[in-house]
């Protein structure tokens, strides 16, 4: 049996700054924002090439807006994804190398914080 992660809510205070800094800064494209009910709005966006989306939106979550650490994205070159992102007006870190990968990082408005990983060459 396969399991499949598809989504990860993020938990944001503002719900439009979190999808304009998602979609028009990290790039991220904007699949669906649909009121259901008064206070729940479920908004899903998607990193470009990628099979898992994240999940912004008033009661979606319950954890508090700016604790999600770790999040990873995977990218064929760091410095061209640092370049990209900066230009869109990401506060990006440095590229920073250890042995595992190239990273970068990043942090939305509300403080959740990314990491953008070139995998090491394999043997």
């Amino acid at each position: 049996m396969d399991y499949k992660l598809e989504l990860v809510a993020i938990p944001v205070t503002d719900v439009d700054r979190a999808k304009a800094f998602y979609t028009d800064k990290a790039g991220f494209n904007a699949d669906h924002d649909h009121t259901v009910s008064d206070g729940v709005r479920f908004v899903q966006l998607t990193p470009p090439g990628s099979a898992c989306s994240i999940a912004l939106g008033e009661g979606v979550t319950d954890a508090e807006p700016g604790s999600v650490r770790g999040m990873q994205l995977v990218v064929a070159d760091a410095d061209a994804a640092h370049d990209e992102l900066a230009a869109r007006g990401v506060e990006v870190s440095d590229v920073q190398g250890f042995p595992w990968g190239r990273f970068v990082f990043f942090a939305d408005p509300d403080g959740n914080k990314w990491a953008v990983q070139e995998l090491p060459a394999r043997p």
